[in-house]
């Protein structure tokens, strides 16, 4: 059995499949002429620091890896389908990733606090109640959001390599070679899924809202906005320790709803799509494995 790879070592991007392990990030894209694009870098000192070493902190780097990294990445792979050799960056990259930043923060979290909010002036509604109205209803935005963007083409094609990213990892730590054949044949599930953080992150939020007791909407507001740094650790270090126990037959119970929710995040892919994955994985690991010698003969 091989090693596992660190939680959320991978994500789909633009017709292309990001890898990160814990020094190195590689990437590879499908290119419009049908020839394979990559690219690959050291990951910053950060990612490497004490800092990853301290709970719950290490859920914001992970937090911030998802979405900076992430949105950089996307940006890159889709100058890559455009044939655009100009890279969105600077004051662009972060306006872009400010907007889709705003934009799920009020989704998901502040949508539904001002809903069950105003909802409880309209009729007489506990504060219990009300707030576990508001984490039942951020759980369904999540899910009708994941099934409506699910029917786009464009999203399906991104999901078929988050399928395909899957299968990579899941035949790397069964220990398999990793040929498009062998692949194909593993899950398209995975514990430590992007997807599995989010629901985690939405049920641990209807579970600590539920015990706030009765707020002025602002406050109420408020509150949403600053625990969300609270259930990112808290959502990472349970499934980091999820992660460690994956044998025991009770934690395979209880990521039974995780695994549920990657089949909304998750298509089968095409062999072209698996060639592309294992690609940007093998690259990845080549470049793990070269900063590992350096740290070894590092003085």
């Amino acid at each position: 059995m091989k090693e596992r790879m660190p939680a959320y070592g991978g994500q789909a991007v633009i017709e292309g499949v990001l890898m990160r392990g814990k020094y190195a990030v590689a990437m590879a894209n499908r290119a419009p002429n049908n020839e394979i694009i990559v690219h690959q870098e050291n990951l910053a000192g950060v990612y490497t620091s004490k800092l990853t070493k301290i709970p719950f902190l290490r859920g914001l780097i992970g937090l911030w890896d998802a979405l900076g990294l992430g949105m950089r990445y996307l940006t890159i792979s889709a100058n890559v389908q455009t044939g655009d050799d100009e890279k969105i960056e600077g004051p662009m990259l972060y306006l872009t990733l400010a907007i889709s930043l705003l934009f799920g923060i009020g989704l998901f979290f502040l949508a539904p606090a001002l809903v069950s909010g105003l909802l409880a002036r309209l009729i007489e509604m506990s504060a219990w109640v009300s707030n576990l109205f508001e984490g039942l209803f951020r759980l369904v935005l999540l899910i009708l959001y994941l099934w409506v963007i699910g029917k786009m083409s464009d999203i399906q094609r991104v999901f078929m390599y988050h399928g395909a990213e899957h299968k990579t990892i899941n035949a790397y730590e069964d220990g398999a070679e990793l040929t498009v054949e062998n692949v194909a044949a593993y899950s398209l599930q995975h514990p430590r899924c992007g997807t599995s953080f989010i629901l985690t992150l939405v049920l641990l939020s209807i579970l600590l809202f539920s015990l706030f007791g009765p707020l002025p909407l602002h406050w109420r507001l408020l509150s949403r906005l600053l625990m969300i740094p609270v259930l990112a650790g808290l959502a990472y270090e349970y499934i980091h320790l999820l992660s460690k126990h994956l044998d025991h037959p009770f934690v395979r119970f209880i990521i039974k709803p995780n695994l549920a929710l990657q089949n909304m995040t998750t298509r089968e892919p095409t062999a072209d799509m698996l060639e592309v994955s294992i690609q940007a994985f093998n690259l990845m690991t080549a470049l793990e494995n070269e900063n590992k010698v350096k740290q070894i003969i590092s003085p």
